[in-house]
């Protein structure tokens, strides 16, 4: 987009709640896609994994135009009946490029831009700004439309902010320090995502046969995670959260990846391995003492990340 220059989105910081309110505000952790929107003109969306996903989320079009321009940062979600966002109500929506399709799904599963970050306005870039100053500039843009929104921040103590979360069945809330820049592309200690519950990205290394009633297709998945080497780590199998159509996608994107050697460190010996270039989302309940996840249950695909980003949360 003319006059506008590209930023990449800042990370957080797993992590438990600061100590000292008073230099932190607290937001939602938002469970959708991440999303830079360029705003001038016309609208362009970037996703986390820098890919133009503007075709797929049409209803967010009218964002533009804008003069003067600006650039922000925000999550797309999609609610459930019980107005908690829904990773799993996102991905049918998550993969269409289709125009026919995608308008159809505009109804079925409309969406929200939650914008939580100003990055850019004008000719001037806004990155090197204290957060506080860069939300109260975002707030005054008054952006409220029918399909995003600027979402309020949470109470002043974290400790209430994550209980009522809780209440809410929230994913959890985002500790961001009130003097801190934003840092493009990085991880730093300015931003700690404080989690109700324990989710992990992974990398798909393989599949194992199924039986039953998945006789034939996948049973379960072969997961891995880089370490601090860039070695790819394997972390077990999941094999519950799956509905058939999950199942059915996953062959069709698994199949054409078919590899005859593995490219973990592991004893399965059923499995047909494939490049390690999917990344999905699961939860689970912990670490276990061999660096494998226990209980682990599918939460979907996340085409938005790239798999040299999964390392262990």
């Amino acid at each position: 987009m003319t006059g506008l220059p590209q930023y990449a989105p800042m990370h957080a910081t797993a992590g438990t709640l600061p100590e000292d309110d008073s230099a932190w505000n607290y937001e939602v952790k938002f469970d959708g896609i991440r999303a830079i929107g360029y705003i001038g003109h016309d609208l362009r969306l970037v996703s986390r994994n820098n890919k133009d996903i503007t075709v797929a989320w049409p209803e967010l079009a009218d964002l533009a135009p804008s003069d003067p321009p600006f650039v922000v940062d925000g999550e797309i979600v999609a609610f459930s009946a019980y107005g908690r966002t829904s990773f799993e109500a996102l991905q049918p929506r998550m993969h269409q490029r289709n125009p026919a399709t995608i308008q159809a799904l505009t109804k079925s599963v409309p969406v929200t831009y939650m914008i939580f970050d100003l990055l850019h306005i004008g000719d001037r870039s806004l990155i090197d700004l204290p957060y506080r100053q860069r939300r109260r500039l975002l707030e005054q843009l008054g952006l409220r439309g029918p399909h995003w929104q600027v979402p309020s921040r949470l109470p002043d103590s974290g400790a209430d902010a994550l209980a009522e979360s809780r209440r809410l069945r929230l994913e959890g809330i985002l500790a961001k320090r009130i003097d801190g820049p934003y840092l493009p592309g990085r991880r730093g200690p300015h931003w700690i995502k404080v989690k109700n519950i324990t989710t992990q990205e992974v990398v798909i290394v393989g599949w194992r046969p199924g039986s039953g009633r998945r006789a034939g297709g996948i049973g379960s998945l072969l997961m891995a995670v880089h370490d601090d080497t860039g070695k790819l780590i394997y972390i077990g199998n999941v094999g519950t959260g799956f509905t058939h159509a999950m199942l059915d996608r996953l062959r069709a994107e698994l199949q054409p990846l078919q590899r005859e050697t593995p490219t973990v460190d592991t004893d399965v010996t059923d499995a047909v391995w494939v490049e390690p270039q999917i990344v999905g989302e699961v939860s689970f309940a912990e670490w276990t003492g061999d660096g494998k996840l226990r209980h682990p249950s599918w939460r979907g695909l996340r085409p938005d990340k790239s798999p040299r980003e999964v390392i262990r949360e």
